[in-house]
């Protein structure tokens, strides 16, 4: 059965270009999800899910603004769990709201406020806050592959105070913007969890006529994972560029694990035991031909 163009937007993590949706699907599919309304338009060529219309008439009735992850939707950045229902913030001592929206009670600076929509400095610093850390380590991700700056992602960082400032900190250690996606983010969000690991995302790696870029690798102990979905590698000329890659790296003493997109966002304990008892059977070594993209 063929991947729908809104599972594929879901996939990408809630924003994509047309061209990204077409390569996915067919010009024909995503032509037919616009004009069904499955699909809302951020720019000129990129598109987001319907989600993000719902927030934006939220927050209207409710006078507040677009907030945390339905607000980094707004700013273009992909996330890791589309929001189930709008979020919105409004001022504190507000009615409660309806059940339909998750409702935030904060008294925003003008300058966290950007028309009806958190300012992206506000956006990342909520999510940092409040999401568990693989999601707000998608979000980080994408917004500085988005131009969000890495000093400026560090400074809100160092300037966090009360709840939640250590899980900012630590996203802000985390975060990268070589990370491809939120599915590969999530899975290093699990690796980061597992004692001796310690992985880098989109490493180089080569050997006697190859050379491969991986989405995660431990330099130390030669492993490397990868973030395999069926949207990106299900075309044959894709699938057999995979298995010469993934051959060419064994024979090169390179550990090579493979994890689906549903057991890294729905089964993470079987994807953490995995890496885990790999780590366990693996010595650390030098690795000399590999270094980050």
């Amino acid at each position: 059965m063929a991947t729908s163009v809104v599972e594929v937007l879901e996939r990408l993590g809630g924003t994509a270009t047309r061209a990204q949706l077409v390569a996915l699907t067919s010009r024909t599919a995503v032509d037919r999800a616009v004009a069904a309304g499955d699909l809302s338009r951020l720019a000129r060529g990129r598109w987001a899910l319907p989600q993000v219309d719902e927030a934006r008439a939220a927050a209207h009735r409710a006078t507040g603004v677009v907030s945390h992850t339905s607000a980094a939707l707004l700013h273009g950045w992909s996330v890791a769990t589309a929001p189930d229902r709008p979020h919105v913030t409004v001022p504190r001592g507000r009615r409660p709201g309806p059940d339909t929206v998750h409702l935030h009670r904060v008294d925003l600076a003008s300058h966290e406020r950007d028309g009806l929509v958190t300012s992206d400095t506000r956006t990342l610093l909520d999510c940092a806050r409040t999401l568990p850390f693989a999601d707000a380590l998608a979000v980080a991700d994408s917004a500085l592959r988005n131009g969000f700056g890495a000093q400026e992602l560090q400074a809100l960082a160092d300037s966090a105070r009360g709840a939640g400032a250590a899980r900012v900190r630590r996203v802000a250690e985390h975060a990268s913007r070589l990370a491809a996606n939120p599915f590969e983010s999530v899975l290093r969000a699990i690796a980061l969890d597992v004692d001796g690991l310690s992985v880098e995302p989109q490493v180089e790696i080569w050997g006697d006529g190859f050379i491969a870029r991986v989405d995660l690798a431990d330099r130390r102990r030669r492993i490397v994972a990868e973030a395999d979905s069926f949207a990106w590698h299900g075309g044959r000329d894709q699938l057999a560029s995979d298995c010469r890659r993934y051959n060419a790296l064994v024979i090169h003493g390179w550990l090579v694990l493979r994890f689906s997109w549903e057991d890294v966002m729905f089964h993470p304990d079987e994807v953490r035991r995995v890496l885990q008892a790999a780590v366990d059977r693996l010595p650390e070594v030098r690795c000399g031909p590999c270094r980050a993209a």
